[in-house]
């Protein structure tokens, strides 16, 4: 041993061997567990709640694999939590790792989560606190300050876990210099050795440290050094949960070495280090420490993510890069070349052509760029920028891929099964288990067939989930077939879930159970009729027999009692969607269908009379109604008489045929409603072309107003009209008529409302319809003026009528050369 390792040998047994470290730093790590192993110390004390001493023992399991967190959570407000995240590169981990291995005891010494929770200082910077959804610092827990906030984004810089380092910010000195501090402590020391960028300093004298340093203290000596150089000048930062988390943490290590008497080893934030090793009374730490705020909490151990590790996370202690990190831990020998065959087989995997020749040019690039730069070791800079050139070819999309997967990584970290956890968390993971559907931190898309049993079950879990707000998975549209038995999903398992879990269990001890009190309370509770028809359909979908009689009650009551018929028209595709479950799913929905027909027979009744004397928004939004509604009375027809068509009479499409009937014809409604009415009858076949085109011909006469005819326009043919038009040219030949003759300043008043009518149809359909008015109808085949007697077309071009649609169509169009005006009307709208 030499001189000075003999020092730091005695210096362990008169007084605690302080290990300031940066959170989540394979260097530091690497750093401790060397000291550890030359000073084997008889307990070490490491930053972390002190209730999960208990669970320090999991870490040992075989199926624990970082990042994990330690989850604190208030017991009667589970949605106040708190996260202590961990990565096998993380200084703490490491010291847990190596007391369980030689069998040393290991506690937790900081602030006690029972405090940490309920604590509303504005100082706050150690667990960080989050609301209903959050991260933070060292402990991400759910009600963040701004202080906080700034706490924590110097917790990164790799002062301190938790966001302590943050609180270094204030004290003495200019406000520059604060300012600076709590943005990133570790600046000021990067500029005084000469580098503009702190990560890159760290990486230099950290990270790129070489094994087999001769004195395994030597780091710490340094950084505790500058450490109490920087709080000679800041001081405290002025956040009082500082002092009195150190305060704490100097009672446990009295506590520690009255115990153990010497051979005491603390694992800590570099920012706390000096104030832990300044002389202080008992009397005055428990002072700071008494009469703290309490609540009673549970912990345990959740699976981490990597992206929960990034910065960009939203996680003040937070980290650029974990995956490269993870890397360099794991890879301390030749990492940049292990690193340059990870992003070839990445880009391989997405077949991109990159050889062995690629990689070895790739390492001598990066550590050519090291060497011009100054650096012991090429960095991620470096490896980055050799990448993007040898293996991406210059191209920042490649780039992009192997930063999400490489640089921050997918990883999803595991806990044993002994873990504590709510019964609602043990009955989803059987279920996930008996599923196979294992959460995964990375993004995919699920097809679901509910004709299988096990898909089946999958998509009953994943609708209880999403009702009891917890969303692993979300809805989207399928891109393969469109019925009922297929489901598409999309799949991500965040941390942040395990709260929700959590915060869930209040509902019940299982999912089933949960889903269905959860689903009884919304229906009592919900506002509209709109709420509780879509809650049955969420009820059929998530397949809660026990809620649905209870849903079905109350939606009967509110349909009953409500009179506003858009909140019917609102209510009714639901419910009539919820009708088709039963089919697949094997669901009871006789119930449903007595109320649906009660619903649209009371919208039949109501919708015409609501139609009157309505501005255009709400002309809008009723002609949205009718659509909804229309698709609606289909299906529930076919549902209440199956197998017969509407022509036998009586059914509900027959009346609904009826009631449009009337709204094509009924002078008092809206233009966009009476054109949407003609079309749904003419795609039905209940309306002949020519009677749909004479009704055209008086919505767009002379008397009638030029606004009127463009709403009835839009409403005829908006929302995929554009093909109606296409193949039914005596219509497109009264559109254009039309259009033709309106006046110039009646034009410009019409003109918006045409355009989005237009502008909602595919290029190529209003390529076509262009088209088609250059020819005139008949004429597909040629580019011939067509004959005369075509509706609304003449025998040639009516060079007068066209010289005043001219400069209209080349103000549309921006054209400045003359000739413009071919093609006049819908050229220049459809175009």
């Amino acid at each position: 041993m030499t001189g000075a390792e003999e020092s730091r040998a005695g210096r362990l047994a008169a007084e605690p061997l302080l290990l300031g470290v940066r959170h989540h730093g394979p260097g530091s790590a690497r750093a401790v567990r060397a000291a550890l192993d030359a000073a084997l110390p008889r307990v070490v004390l490491i930053e972390g709640p002190p209730e999960a001493d208990a669970l320090i023992g999991l870490a040992a399991e075989e199926d624990m694999r970082p990042p994990v967190a330690l989850l604190a959570h208030a017991v009667d407000e589970p949605g106040r939590s708190a996260f202590w995240p961990l990565a096998e590169f993380s200084p703490e981990w490491v010291a847990i790792r190596w007391a369980l291995e030689h069998d040393v005891p290991a506690r937790f010494i900081d602030l006690p989560a029972t405090h940490t929770l309920v604590w509303d200082g504005e100082s706050e910077t150690g667990p960080v606190i989050n609301g209903p959804a959050g991260d933070a610092p060292e402990a991400e827990t759910q009600t963040q300050t701004e202080a906080e906030a700034e706490a924590e984004a110097e917790a990164e810089a790799g002062t301190e876990a938790e966001g302590d380092r943050a609180e270094a910010a204030g004290g003495a000195g200019s406000p520059a210099d604060e300012v600076d501090v709590r943005v990133d402590p570790l600046a000021v020391l990067a500029g005084t050795a000469g580098y503009d960028d702190p990560e890159r300093w760290w990486e230099d004298v950290v990270e790129h440290r070489g094994p087999g340093e001769k004195d395994a203290f030597a780091p710490f000596g340094v950084l505790e050094e500058a450490m109490t150089a920087l709080r000679e000048v800041y001081g405290s930062g002025g956040h009082d949960r500082d002092l009195v988390r150190e305060a704490y943490m100097r009672l446990q290590i009295r506590a520690a070495r009255r115990e153990f008497e010497s051979g005491v080893a603390v694992v800590c934030g570099a920012w706390h280090v000096p104030a832990l090793r300044q002389r202080t009374t008992v009397t005055a730490d428990r002072s700071l420490v008494k009469g703290l705020p309490k609540v009673k909490v549970d912990m345990t151990w959740v699976p981490w993510t990597n992206r929960r590790l990034a910065r960009a996370s939203g996680y003040g202690a937070g980290i650029d890069s974990p995956g490269w990190y993870g890397h360099l831990f794991a890879a301390p020998d030749r990492p940049v070349a292990r690193w340059m065959t990870k992003v070839a087989g990445l880009l391989r995997e997405e077949d991109r052509i990159v050889s062995s020749a690629h990689v070895i040019e790739a390492v001598r690039l990066a550590e050519t760029l090291a060497v011009m730069r100054g650096r012991p070791l090429a960095g991620l800079g470096e490896t980055t920028d050799a990448v993007r050139a040898v293996m991406c070819e210059g191209s920042d999309v490649p780039l992009a891929l192997v930063h999400d997967r490489l640089v921050v990584g997918d990883v999803l970290g595991e806990v044993p099964e002994a873990a504590p956890a709510v019964p609602l968390q043990r009955d989803l993971t059987r279920l996930q288990r008996r599923l196979r559907l294992k959460p995964e931190a990375l993004e995919r898309e699920l097809e679901l067939d509910l004709r299988k049993e096990t898909d089946a079950g999958r998509s009953r879990l994943l609708h209880r989930l999403r009702l009891l707000g917890i969303a692993w998975g979300e809805p989207v549209a399928s891109r393969g077939s469109t019925g009922t038995f297929r489901e598409t999903w999309r799949l991500r398992w965040e941390p942040e879930l395990s709260v929700r879990v959590a915060e869930a269990g209040v509902w019940g001890t299982t999912v089933l159970a949960a889903a269905t009190a959860r689903a009884e309370t919304e229906a009592t509770s919900a506002q509209g009729l709109a709420e509780v028809t879509g809650l049955a359909e969420r009820c059929l979908l998530a397949e809660l027999p026990d809620a649905l009689p209870a849903v079905m009650r109350i939606l009967a009551d509110r349909a009953a009692l409500d009179t506003d018929v858009g909140h019917l028209a609102q209510a009714l595709p639901a419910l009539v969607r919820s009708l088709r479950y039963g089919d697949v799913r094997g669901t009871d929905t006789s119930a449903l269908t007595g109320v649906a027909a009660g619903l649209a027979e009371r919208i039949f009744v109501g919708l015409p009379p609501a139609c009157a004397a309505l501005d255009t928004d709400a002309a809008q939004e009723i002609r949205d109604h009718v659509d909804a509604v229309h698709g609606a009375v289909g299906m529930l027809d076919e549902t209440v008489r199956p197998g017969r068509a509407s022509a036998h009479g009586g059914g509900l499409r027959d009346r609904w045929h009826r009631v449009l009937g009337i709204l094509s014809a009924r002078d008092t409604v809206p233009g966009v409603i009476q054109g949407r009415a003609v079309r749904l009858l003419l795609d039905d076949g209940e309306l002949a072309q020519d009677e749909a085109a004479r009704l055209m011909g008086l919505a767009l006469s002379a008397g009638t107003p030029p606004a009127d005819s463009a709403a009835w326009i839009e409403g005829f043919v908006g929302g995929g009209g554009g093909m109606l038009l296409i193949h039914d040219e005596r219509l497109l030949a009264l559109v254009d008529g039309w259009l033709t003759g309106v006046s110039t300043e009646a034009f410009t008043d019409v003109l918006p409302l045409l355009r989005r009518t237009f502008s909602a149809y595919e290029p190529g359909v209003r390529r076509t319809l262009g088209e088609l008015v250059r020819r005139g109808p008949g004429q597909r085949g040629s580019t011939t003026a067509p004959g005369a007697g075509a509706p609304g077309f003449g025998p040639d071009l009516d060079a007068e009528r066209a010289a005043g649609v001219e400069p209209v169509v080349r103000l549309l169009l921006g054209l400045d050369a003359p000739g413009a005006g071919e093609g006049a009307g819908l050229v220049g709208v459809a175009g």
